[in-house]
């Protein structure tokens, strides 16, 4: 077997968990989209109301973008399942990127690979082959997914092919990051920000109706595809273009650097050094944290504006017969102002709660790359050490809340909209509990398969929280819809805080924050 292959083939290897993951992801989303809307418009009356009940609400476009040929199964299934699936696309494509570029060469495994028989060119190229097979691999997933609920097999392929291309266009993106940032973690939040960017230009071009706006960004290309609405293949002209660039710039700062190296690397010019925040490793941990802290503070920050500036119109306007759909969709709680953003922090629930799993990720880094080993052979407590990252990612955690509910309640003032500032802090507060749950039981996970609890963390949450959008659709009972967090969550403001739920929610996470704890104190430290 010649090395490059040998290289793509544990790359590849090293990302199975991940990708079984979102392959699982992708096939359950592709399913419960098609065949939830032939359950709930089993008829051609009930799709043509439901059409002209969507066709041209704006608050929808928020979350899903331009519908198109609502009345058709595929319509539907490329409008609710597509927009989602794109930004989980983009995530994974980035993901795998870092991960298998950077990621490398920050545990200093690539400068072994380097030194043997295998030139970089080829070390490069053959990881990016690995992550182009793991984006194939999410093809094959969604198409399955939607074919298994009832779409046709070209048009699954075609809607499926749509929606990773964002997965393969991003990939290109963190090839790119990786040759920027001096870490794994830095080029994934670069990474990050530009699909945030590219997140609030599709909304600004799906709500306001500039849908030339389409046309400047990646998910812009993916609504311009338009699958099973006179479908533009043309189009994936744009994405393959904007690859090529991003890749052949990639390789070529990367045959011109250092391995280890980055084109934005700090470089120490001070004459006095700076100590503050060095006092113990929880400190330290906050002087690290401040700069990732703030982005998710400004995305959160941003999203709630949008989200208050659009809830005014939530319910106005709305005829019966969108209630009616709503109603179907399992989504009447937004029919006021205060249902509306009620409803829109569960998305913040979400956000807050991947901060969450990032925390332990970067606690699991650290133990990935020995540093623990040194620490602990100090005067150094294993839970006293893992006590205070908790604490860190907590605090984070509420401050995040804080900042969502402070943005909505801008968003909202911004439009005159009659909703109480103090009761949308309360809403932010209110994400605490579910994201505590999941910070509590990813504790669990990475103390007991360090090598696969974090993906199986970030998992769980995504899981958990498609299941609550998408699994009224297929008409579940009610008992398996209550499996997941997101279904406990009172929606403040429009409804009452659930203190019983809210309470068993932070007792599961603190009991599995203490198991984790303990697992953590007994086991040995796990390399990469």
């Amino acid at each position: 077997m010649s090395p490059a292959r040998a290289l793509a083939l544990r790359t590849l290897a090293d990302a199975r968990v991940r990708t079984g993951s979102f392959g699982a992801l992708f096939f359950g989303i592709g399913y419960a989209v098609t065949a939830g809307y032939v359950k709930t418009n089993p008829t051609l009356a009930d799709r043509i109301q439901f059409a002209r009940a969507f066709a041209n609400n704006m608050v929808f476009r928020l979350f899903y973008g331009t519908p198109h040929n609502l009345d058709t199964v595929g319509g539907y299934a490329s409008w609710r399942g597509g927009g989602v699936l794109a930004l989980f696309a983009a995530y994974f494509g980035a993901a795998a990127a870092v991960r298998a570029l950077r990621g490398e060469e920050e545990s200093g495994r690539f400068e072994v690979v380097a030194a043997g028989a295998i030139t970089r060119r080829s070390a490069v190229a053959a990881r990016l082959a690995a992550v182009g097979a793991t984006v194939a691999a999410l093809w094959l997933a969604a198409l399955l997914g939607f074919a298994a609920g009832g779409l046709g097999g070209s048009g699954s392929a075609y809607l499926a092919l749509a929606v990773v291309t964002a997965a393969a266009v991003y990939a290109a993106i963190g090839a790119l990051t990786s040759q920027l940032a001096p870490s794994r973690r830095t080029a994934l939040e670069l990474a990050g920000l530009v699909i945030g960017v590219d997140l609030v230009i599709r909304i600004v071009a799906d709500t306001t109706g500039t849908l030339w706006l389409h046309w400047l960004t990646p998910l812009g290309w993916i609504e311009e595809l338009r699958p099973f609405a006179d479908p533009r293949p043309a189009v994936l002209v744009l994405p393959a273009a904007l690859i090529a660039v991003l890749l052949s710039a990639a390789t070529r700062i990367e045959r011109r650097r250092d391995v280890g190296s980055a084109v934005f690397a700090a470089h120490d010019s001070r004459e006095r050094p700076r100590v503050r925040l060095l006092s113990s490793p929880s400190a330290l941990l906050v002087r690290f944290e401040w700069i990732s802290l703030a982005v998710w503070a400004t995305a959160i920050a941003g999203y709630g504006i949008v989200v208050g500036t659009v809830s005014k119109s939530a319910a106005s306007g709305l005829s019966a017969s969108l209630k009616e759909q709503i109603a179907k969709l399992g989504e009447s709680r937004i029919l006021t102002p205060s249902g509306f953003i009620g409803l829109t922090f569960l998305f913040f629930i979400l956000a807050i709660s991947l901060y969450c799993c990032g925390q332990l990720a970067a606690a699991r880094n650290e133990e990935a790359e020995s540093r623990l080993e040194t620490l602990f052979a100090l005067a150094q407590d294993r839970t006293r050490w893992l006590g205070g990252r908790l604490l860190v990612a907590a605090g984070g955690a509420t401050l995040l809340a804080l900042v969502a509910g402070a943005g909505a309640a801008a968003g909202a003032k911004i439009v005159g909209a009659q909703v109480s500032f103090v009761r949308l802090l309360e809403a932010g507060l209110n994400c605490l509990p579910a994201c505590l749950l999941f910070l509590g039981l990813a504790t669990l996970l990475v103390a007991a398969a360090p090598r696969h609890g974090v993906g199986a963390a970030y998992g769980l949450v995504c899981v958990a929280f498609v299941w609550d959008l998408f699994g009224a659709l297929l008409r579940a009972p009610s008992w398996l819809l209550g499996m997941t967090p997101f279904d406990h969550v009172g929606l403040i403001p429009a409804q009452h805080f659930r203190p019983g739920a809210a309470a068993v929610m932070v007792i599961v996470a603190m009991l599995a924050a203490g198991a984790g704890g303990a697992v953590f104190r007994r086991r040995d430290l796990a390399s990469a």
